[in-house]
């Protein structure tokens, strides 16, 4: 039996959408899908019936895909966010609002699924919260959650990534209280992981500060995350962080398939990296 993780499948491109077919069955495995499903609920709906007809259990945390709006009158904030819910769970489907799991077998880990967001602190102290946009806008950057990802009814996404914070802190530290964790979140936890040597202003919208320790306070063995279409490995602090996307068509090869891109987390590797630094995945 084994815990996998997949992200960003992107099922608003046509090429991701035609892989699901061939996607192979693991009956007895368990499948943490770490955000960005698709675009619609439509989308979400055809990810996770793919996924919970493969997997014994399957996990599920929001992209900041799947919480856009794009037309008038749609679902927007946590009202969207509410929607993708009650898709997932029509499915079985474990979220950001549902009982952790335990892991059944060894090593004991509680599986827990994030929903965090972002508040534009992975920037260089030197550039004010106020001018956060406005520089990376400076480098030609622009996320499109500027148009599409609203945060009502709370005020701006910063405070939205600050009351889900709050919110999750202390069903996190009680949960490290009984077994170590396996933290899943479609944002890296960490601003030193966010890498981007093309659009390295993009860090904007990768995640907050607020969870920088977040690792070791709450005793993880794994963190997995999506979101930037990098793969990689990294081993901070004794800790595997695992970025697991898929992506777009254009970041992986149809030759391998999705099962070519799922991510071991249990029981996972027995050792780490000599030197601590990333393990890059193609």
């Amino acid at each position: 039996m084994k815990l996998y993780a997949l992200g960003d499948l992107h099922l608003g491109h046509r090429a991701n959408r035609e892989a699901l077919s061939a996607w192979r069955p693991h009956l007895e495995d368990w499948l943490i899908l770490a955000g960005d499903v698709g675009e619609t609920l439509e989308h979400l709906e055809l990810g996770v019936r793919a996924a919970t007809e493969r997997f014994a259990q399957v996990f599920w945390v929001p992209g900041n895909h799947e919480l856009w709006s794009h037309r008038d009158g749609a679902p927007r904030g946590v009202a969207k966010y509410e929607a993708t819910l009650a898709v997932c769970r029509r499915f079985g489907v474990v979220t950001p609002e549902d009982p952790y799991l335990v892991w059944p077998e060894e090593p004991r880990c509680v599986i827990a699924p994030l929903f965090l967001l972002y508040d534009y602190s992975f920037r260089p102290d030197t550039v004010d919260s106020d001018d956060a946009v406005a520089w990376a806008e400076a480098d030609g950057i622009r996320s499109a959650d500027e148009r599409f990802l609203a945060s009502d009814p709370y005020p701006t996404r910063e405070a939205w990534c600050r009351a889900r914070v709050e919110q999750t802190e202390p069903r996190l530290a009680e949960a490290a209280s009984r077994h170590p964790l396996v933290l899943a979140n479609h944002f890296p936890l960490r601003q030193d992981l966010v890498r981007l040597p093309r659009i390295p202003r993009f860090s904007l919208w990768c995640g907050t500060r607020r969870t920088e320790t977040w690792h070791t306070r709450f005793r993880a063995r794994v963190v997995v995350a999506g979101h930037l279409h990098i793969r990689t490995t990294d081993w901070i602090d004794g800790v595997r962080f695992e970025e697991v996307s898929l992506g777009y068509p254009r970041h992986w090869r149809r030759t391998r398939g999705i099962d070519g891109y799922l991510r071991e987390i249990l029981p996972g590797p027995a050792t780490v990296t000599t030197n601590g630094g990333p393990v890059f995945h193609r």
